[in-house]
């Protein structure tokens, strides 16, 4: 089935690490770009596609109310078949109040993802966070009591005095409440944002620590009961977010919004980052070629952020057979070394293999390759 993503690129304060495309709120261009997103919906020609996906990503999405919501959840409907879709909005715990979470239940969404980044109120200032984890609780707590059973967390390791012993603290306290799903990603100062100096790099975790920190979350959160299925994400079972799995398993989804990514019949597509100019004429996504590349090595690359990993046979018929034995050879090195496991006919990184994966996977594509 096709997963359907909506891009709100709206936020009251642009977080000093996030590098996603984003635009200061404010109600009449938000108004005016849900109206676009809507008219990008029903002008696409897709009508009848089975979706079981549909996610709001951001930006933040919960800035815009449930009405706003819930119009363009009922556009995809007259477009795409929801039924028994995962329908997820990315939320903020400062944004909303119960009548809101409320509403957002009513319009359809039935899984919310909150940013609470850290139980720690100094890591949460450092991050340019808006919420204290107060707060945090707070939206968690009413999410699950005005019916949403399936709630996620996000959490940010290596922020400026971070140590084992408080993130044992962030995932312990979260794991008290109702929340199924965590995600927990390793701060990257991306260039070009503004922790992007050589004063915030001194101040965050060094590699050392990192991996201690990221080593001390998958073993905590699987202590939870939170098992790892990828390399930044752990849920109870049967929580798996099936939307982000379709990005890692290759499957076909379709983004609306501007900036928003497709991936559709092995072509991918995106939209111009640019929201006046979506909002003055929604646009039809245009195909991406720079940077593309092939499916098979996109197989392994994606493939391999999964604790399920990818098979010999795949890499096989990708590549053929002198390319898969040169595979295999490579992953029984890296399995000597504890980072990458080998069971039968499929090969999967280790959580010590996961600290070291785009090293990794860039000497697996080279082996198929070269």
């Amino acid at each position: 089935m096709t997963g359907i993503y909506v891009h709100v690129p709206f936020c009251l304060r642009k977080c000093p690490y996030c590098s996603f495309y984003s635009k200061p709120y404010d109600s009449d261009t938000a108004s005016r770009y849900v109206d676009a997103v809507c008219r990008n919906i029903a002008a696409h020609n897709c009508k009848g596609i089975d979706s079981d996906t549909l996610y709001f990503g951001g930006g933040t999405p919960s800035l815009l109310n449930a009405e706003q919501i819930g119009s363009i959840i009922d556009e995809c409907k007259k477009v795409f078949s929801l039924d028994s879709a995962e329908i997820t909005l990315e939320a903020n715990p400062c944004s909303v109040d119960e009548e809101k979470l409320r509403g957002y239940r009513a319009a359809g969404v039935n899984r919310i993802s909150f940013g609470v980044q850290s139980a720690d109120d100094k890591r949460l200032g450092f991050l340019g966070r808006l919420h204290d984890f107060k707060t945090a609780v707070k939206a968690v707590e009413t999410a699950n009591a005005v019916g949403f059973e399936n709630i996620s967390a996000d959490i940010m390791l290596g922020a400026a005095g971070e140590t084992c012993e408080s993130l044992k603290n962030t995932i312990d306290t979260l794991c008290s409440l109702p929340v199924k799903h965590i995600s927990a990603y390793m701060l990257k100062i991306e260039e070009g944002t503004a922790f992007d100096n050589d004063k915030i790099r001194n101040l965050t975790a060094d590699d050392d620590l990192m991996s201690d920190l990221y080593l001390t979350a998958v073993e905590r959160l699987d202590m939870h009961g939170l098992k790892q299925y990828e390399i930044s994400n752990f849920c109870l079972e049967g929580y798996e977010s099936r939307h982000n799995n379709k990005y890692w398993t290759g499957e076909d989804y379709l983004g609306f919004g501007a900036a928003a990514h497709s991936f559709y019949e092995g072509v991918r597509y995106c939209c111009p980052p640019d929201t006046e100019a979506f909002i003055n004429a929604p646009v039809q996504p245009r195909e991406v070629t720079e940077g593309s590349v092939n499916r098979g090595e996109e197989y392994i690359l994606l493939g391999l952020r999964l604790c399920k990993g990818i098979s010999l046979d795949k890499i096989r018929i990708y590549f053929g057979e002198t390319a898969a034995n040169r595979f295999s050879a490579l992953a029984q090195e890296f399995s000597n070394h504890g980072l990458v496991k080998i069971n039968a006919e499929n090969v999967s990184l280790t959580p010590q293999g996961f600290l070291l994966s785009n090293g990794i996977i860039a000497q697996f594509i080279d082996a198929v390759t070269g």
